[in-house]
């Protein structure tokens, strides 16, 4: 009778172990003095350190979703994992938490070392610009489970905060200013929209120059997930804390404000100050989209939006500019009538 291995069934453990030392150099470039383990070992290990005094953990967890399916398609791979790495990060901030260190999962049907060191080094470069430690992670192989060349990713993220710090939207009161910080682009949201009109309804190439882009619409759709967490944490350090940080995901903008805007208050949205990239404008002309749809599938060219006292509005874009980031007022908070929704766009 033949001998089977765990190879003839799909897994290849030589490959595996080719990924982790193709990654390895990556992995610890992200690593500073509070982390204490190395990537041999079964649990990664931070040490918090004595300078909190009543620290609370924040954490949170996102994948990056049918985007994906672009970079299989151009078969291009190094900056998906900032995506990754974003998606998770720009979360953990909203409640004024520093990122402190992440975990990715990785699952694919066969393991490709190459393709797996690419991704891996895109999420250590981006935890990199986020400030924080890639502290281990989990490379799958799963045969008969994904189609040949594709793979899943998901991303785990441990920020800090002081007890007294925590951002919860509850500060915000009327006369307050909503900030709003520049997006790259589409970011990680709306993909399955995108793709069902530009590639379908539209039937457009990836491969093809858009002039209304200046570029493919590939190179587009792949325009990486801007990491706001270091511009955020240098507020936290100047002491210009919001009152409220909304990260514009999925939902978009209405839905995204929402969530810390208190009852009896309403976030008035002036949509004239967003300048949106040209790709919002190509999905809802192809598409026909509705613009109130367009608004809550999209982030319309803002990725973050800051709650911020009056007076601090100016002090804040400062900070931001000097960060790198792009910002401007894009409305205020009010009373809320009794009919008004909580974000009025």
């Amino acid at each position: 009778m033949r001998r089977i291995t765990y190879k003839d069934s799909g897994v290849d453990i030589a490959a595996g172990q080719r990924a982790v030392q193709l990654m390895r150099e990556a992995v610890q470039a992200t690593h500073n003095d509070q982390v204490l383990a190395g990537l041999a070992d079964f649990g990664g290990m931070f040490a918090l350190g004595t300078e909190y005094h009543d620290p609370v953990l924040v954490a949170g967890t996102d994948g990056v979703g049918t985007k994906l399916k672009i970079a299989f398609a151009l078969d291009k791979h190094d900056t998906i994992g900032q995506d990754l790495v974003a998606m998770c990060v720009d979360d953990i901030v909203c409640q004024g938490a520093a990122p402190l260190f992440f975990l990715d999962y990785l699952a694919t049907g066969q393991l490709d070392p190459e393709t797996v060191a690419q991704i891996v080094a895109g999420i250590a470069a981006a935890c990199r610009m986020a400030g924080c430690a890639l502290l281990g992670g989990e490379t799958a192989e799963l045969p008969g489970f994904y189609a040949e060349g594709e793979y899943d990713l998901a991303g785990f993220a441990v920020g800090v905060v002081e007890r007294d710090q925590i951002i919860d939207g509850s500060a915000v009161q009327a006369g307050d200013a909503l900030i709003g910080i520049a997006s790259s682009g589409l970011h990680s949201n709306g993909y399955s929209l995108v793709r069902k009109v530009l590639l379908e309804v539209a039937d457009l190439s990836l491969e093809e120059h858009i002039p209304q882009l200046g570029r493919t619409l590939g190179e587009e759709l792949l325009q990486p997930t801007k990491i706001y967490a270091a511009g955020i944490v240098s507020l936290f350090e100047a002491g210009l804390v919001p009152h409220g940080i909304a990260h514009i995901t999925g939902g978009g903008i209405p839905d995204n404000v929402e969530r810390i805007i208190p009852s009896g208050l309403t976030a008035a949205v002036d949509t004239s100050a967003l300048t949106p990239q040209p790709i919002f404008e190509l999905v809802q002309q192809y598409g026909n989209v509705p613009i109130d749809e367009m608004y809550r599938t999209f982030n319309m060219g803002v990725g973050m939006i800051l709650v911020t006292a009056p007076g601090d509005s100016d002090p804040v874009i400062k900070q931001l500019d000097r960060a790198g980031f792009a910002a401007i007022v894009m409305g205020e908070v009010r009373p809320r009538g009794c009919q008004e929704p909580a974000v009025k766009i």
